[in-house]
């Protein structure tokens, strides 16, 4: 990061600088000649019909290519037959245990035709909403195009979630169809899903068939005749063709519930049209994907990156992909290292966590691999530390891959804030996400909604709608308006590129450099304040791992009658590295010296893995219920249940030691 005390410069006098003329350019034209700018990206995609209107706001309401006529399933699909693609394979899958299976785009387009029309027998028709409970099988994305094709709305839930959650998620959609699995693979064992959405469906009214795939083997599935049908069964009476439906570009594509830990979930909505468009062009923009590419993001498609960077993006570009189903350290943790060198994976896209945890296994793992084949890398989910980045950087790209460091949210449906090597890719700062991408108006401001300066923390906000945001919230216009467009109202110190004016809270802090540069600094909500001082959990936690012997970092608060709150960090350390009282006080010295006295720590935990969800976030509210000794609540998307035993034991330690002292 520069000097904080050079000369400070606009955010657009910034971009002349470090963009380049082509990015700056871009992001001029994507706001004052909008109309333009968008329509020659949107004839990159095939329409039935030319949009009427590129955008209609209605603060907070947009609607992009307003009269368009598109259909999803026929653009990742019939589009690359007819450019001769009906042979290049579109999906390499994996499973854990070691099964494998491709399929062409041939072969993807027949399988999305057939269970098309499989829907459609079982009742499906344009609009209805179909649930999606899944492990990362093929069937999942195929099931998803399926539904687009016929003009379904599609709902994913993470096959991680519990069976309270699903039927949340069926009763919110009001869907008439759920699609599951026997089971699923996890570090080996064959875990029941069916059993799981059994339990649901017993909570649910509007669910009348299901649909089951064969995964983990498991016998004596409990089927309920006349409603419940195995997918390879349907499939093999299923017509062979199914004539794409055109739906206007402002159609529901899908329905996305956002992982909250209290309240309803929101059910995110995102359009056809503009969620299209918006995925081809921010993934062209950031990755510069090429016709040779093996493409893998390792994200669930559970979550947004996976619907965006899994079935979306990277089959609207006609890539080849990877699709892994299964832990990324087993059975030992160079299983993604050895995937990538086996398929020759040119662009890797990932999770911090991810990274850290590979971090903690050490260099070797890696080493043992050629990953020459890699060309870019990326990260997604939270803000990167600089040592994590540095990791990657050095040891899984060899100091030559540039790392895409993205932010981005459910709601935003794709890339936000990110480098652009497919434009013009300006000099990378560990940590940093670089500049906002076209289209996108992204502003730091205070409480009072004015920007920052240089190097002041704040909240993120985007001033101007972009094709890939959210319609609404599903049947909750009223909750989408409070939670993302109400925080804030427009004052004359923020200069609005279309009009008329209002401001997207995104829910996260930020801060700009002195070149303009955006630094994401975790959600605003993980806050500790102590003594009256808010302390982002992200800083402290970039700080620990900072430190040579800290592999990975939680760091939660605790009631303290005298402070608010007291600091408590659980730490895995790196190979090498033994737990002692002595590097205890280093790290504290460590922390009041990167952040300040305010920041020191009351505990420090050091374990071997810390609570996780299958995706890789780390579940601080089980950590902040085991050191205030409160309620776990749902923790069935863990990882690995052992790690909360682990934290418990560790914090029954500190209270035996210290009453021993006493």
């Amino acid at each position: 990061m520069s000097n904080k005390d050079a000369p400070s410069e606009s955010s657009l006098e910034a971009k002349t600088r470090y963009y380049g003329h082509k990015l700056m350019e871009c992001w001029r034209r994507s706001f004052e000649d909008l109309e333009n700018f968008w329509s020659g990206v949107a004839e990159n995609l095939s329409w039935y019909k030319r949009w009427d209107k590129v955008l209609e706001w209605n603060p907070p309401f947009a609607k992009w290519f307003v009269g368009g006529a598109i259909n999803a399933s026929y653009n990742v699909l019939d589009v690359n037959l007819k450019k001769g693609l009906k042979n290049k394979v579109a999906i390499f899958w994996e499973g854990e245990e070691g099964a494998t299976r491709t399929l062409t785009y041939y072969q993807l387009w027949k399988e999305v035709n057939k269970f098309a029309n499989v829907l459609k027998r079982l009742g499906i028709k344009k609009g209805d909403r179909v649930s999606i409970y899944l492990p990362m099988v093929p069937e999942l994305p195929i099931a998803m195009l399926a539904c687009a094709r016929i003009g379904a709305i599609h709902s994913v839930v993470f096959s991680g979630f519990s069976a309270s959650a699903l039927a949340d998620r069926i009763n919110d959609a009001e869907a008439k169809l759920l699609i599951t699995a026997d089971g699923m693979y996890r570090r080996g064992k064959a875990l029941s899903l069916k059993g799981t959405a059994d339990e649901a469906l017993s909570q649910t009214k509007t669910v009348e068939k299901v649909v089951l795939v064969r995964r983990a083997g498991i016998q004596d599935v409990p089927v309920t005749k006349g409603r419940d049908y195995w997918w390879d069964e349907l499939m093999k009476e299923a017509e062979p063709y199914c004539e794409p439906e055109p739906m206007e570009a402002t159609d529901p594509l899908f329905i996305l519930y956002t992982s909250g830990t209290t309240g309803k979930p929101k059910g995110v909505v995102h359009s056809t049209g503009g969620y299209l468009v918006w995925v081809w062009a921010t993934l062209k923009w950031a990755f510069n994907p090429q016709p040779d590419d093996i493409w893998w993001c390792t994200a669930d498609i559970g979550w947004i990156t996976g619907h965006s960077y899994v079935t979306y993006g990277p089959l609207l570009h006609g890539l080849t992909q990877i699709m892994y189903d299964g832990a990324p350290d087993y059975p030992a943790p160079d299983r993604w290292w050895e995937i990538v060198e086996r398929y020759g994976v040119t662009a890797f896209y990932t999770a911090p966590t991810a990274i850290r945890m590979h971090m903690k296994f050490g260099e070797e793992w890696a080493r043992k691999h050629d990953l020459s084949t890699l060309r870019i890398l990326g990260s997604v989910g939270e803000p990167i530390n600089p040592e994590a980045w540095k990791w990657y950087h050095d040891v899984i790209g060899n100091k030559r891959c540039p790392i895409i460091d993205t932010w981005w949210q459910t709601e935003t449906g794709g890339f936000m804030i990110s480098p652009a090597a497919g434009i013009d890719l300006v000099p990378l700062k560990p940590g940093s996400a670089t500049f906002s991408l076209p289209g996108v108006q992204a502003e730091v401001v205070n409480e009072e909604g004015e920007p920052v300066k240089p190097f002041e923390r704040g909240y993120l906000v985007i001033l101007a709608p972009w094709p890939g945001m959210m319609m609404t919230l599903w049947r909750d216009p009223e909750r989408y308006i409070s939670t993302y467009w109400s925080k804030f109202q427009p004052n004359k110190k923020l200069e609005f590129k279309i009009q008329p004016p209002a401001i997207y809270y995104t829910g996260d802090y930020a801060m700009k450099d002195d070149e303009g540069y955006f630094w994401l600094m975790g959600r605003a909500d993980d806050v500790i304040k102590v003594a009256g001082h808010r302390i982002g959990t992200a800083e402290l936690e970039s700080a620990f791992v900072s430190h040579p012997a800290v592999a990975e970092a939680a760091v939660v608060g605790k009631p303290d009658p005298v402070k608010g709150e007291a600091i408590v960090a659980f730490l895995i350390l790196k190979l090498g590295h033994q737990a002692s009282e002595d590097l205890k006080k280093e790290l504290v010295m460590w922390i009041r010296k990167s952040i300040g006295p305010v920041a020191t720590p009351d505990e420090i935990y050091f374990v071997q893995s810390l609570p996780k969800t299958r995706s890789g976030k780390i579940m601080r509210r089980v950590l902040k219920a085991v050191v205030s000794g409160g309620q776990l609540g749902d923790v069935t998307t863990l990882e690995d249940a052992s790690s909360i035993e682990e934290a418990k034991m560790a914090v029954e330690m500190l209270k035996r030691a210290m009453e021993e002292r006493r």
